[in-house]
């Protein structure tokens, strides 16, 4: 067909064009989809789909990487519990102004030290610090004498304000270090998921297509790329970058945190080449070591897929 863009070379070329499937419908045995020709015009075209395709097609249903209406949601909610860390504490503190002459000034402390601590697990590190700093200066403002003035008569009430500050904080610390934690335990979950679905497959037998085109789809998204797909060639010219087995990052003799334009991951097995996942990176993501070494485990168990195909049977 005269003037139309080749089609994707792989599946995940074709699920992932323009960030969301691009198919109108799916008939038995065949596959209906646009493509854009070079005078900017999208032409239907229909081409045979085998069961790769099928399975892809039907898996992918998001495009890869992070969607930036999440993003977008996540820094909102971030700045209105910074806002609230400003502004509870002395909303708290001026509620408690009535009752100041018969309550303790240690049980409004703890009061504002709970205030602290459901903001710190709400937001993060500087909505914690900002709670924290703000119950400090209100506490002393609205519940300790001199009343309405930023000053301190008496040390038990100097003792209690620091002692506010500095629970405040500790409490903001050990909550962004719980949900650091918990947010780790959470990635290799699906790490570990990620490596047993492919190894799954190895053992039903899955035809070594299919098995390339989960660990696409895996690469894809554990190292948040625009675009993955499998090259029988073992070498490039063209992407001096690669990710080697120990999971270093080497280009031009330097190891990077992030992937540097388009970047090789060699399949291997036994010391034998069986091609490439050629990477194509989202850019200035940073890509945590553990998050590599999962991406060479799978690229070593599709390895040993092609292995297994290419040996002879009988």
């Amino acid at each position: 067909m005269a003037g139309i863009t080749p089609l994707p070379r792989s599946p995940r070329e074709l699920c992932c064009a323009n960030g969301r499937i691009p198919i109108s419908t799916r008939a038995a045995g065949t596959l209906r989809h646009k493509v854009r020709t070079t005078d900017g015009r999208m032409v239907p075209v229909t081409r045979p789909v085998d069961r790769l395709v099928r399975l892809v097609a039907d898996d992918i249903t998001q495009p890869t990487g992070t969607d930036p209406s999440v993003g977008s949601a996540r820094r909102r909610t971030r700045q209105l519990v910074r806002l609230a860390a400003l502004g509870a504490p002395p909303a708290v503190a001026a509620a408690l102004v009535p009752f100041r002459g018969s309550f303790p000034g240690t049980d409004a402390a703890l009061l504002m030290v709970v205030i602290v601590v459901a903001v710190a697990a709400a937001g993060d590190r500087l909505a914690g610090a900002l709670a924290a700093v703000s119950a400090g200066i209100w506490f002393d403002f609205f519940l300790t004498k001199p009343y309405e003035r930023l000053a301190i008569s008496h040390r038990a009430d100097i003792e209690t304000t620091v002692l506010l500050f500095v629970v405040g904080v500790i409490v903001t610390e050990l909550t962004a270090r719980g949900r650091h934690h918990r947010q780790v335990a959470i990635e290799e979950s699906g790490h570990v998921a990620q490596l047993h679905s492919v190894a799954r497959m190895m053992a039903e037998g899955e035809d070594s297509k299919v098995v390339i085109a989960r660990a696409e789809q895996a690469l894809a998204t554990l190292l948040v790329l625009r675009s993955c797909h499998y090259d029988p060639e073992s070498t490039s010219t063209r992407h001096p970058a690669m990710i080697s087995q120990e999971g270093d990052i080497l280009l031009a003799g330097l190891r990077w945190n992030w992937l540097p334009g388009r970047v090789d991951l060699p399949i291997k097995y036994q010391g034998r080449g069986y091609g490439r996942f050629v990477l194509v990176p989202t850019p200035g993501v940073p890509l945590p070591r553990g998050h590599r070494l999962v991406a060479v485990a799978l690229a070593d168990e599709v390895g040993a897929v092609l292995a297994g195909a290419d040996r002879p049977t009988g």
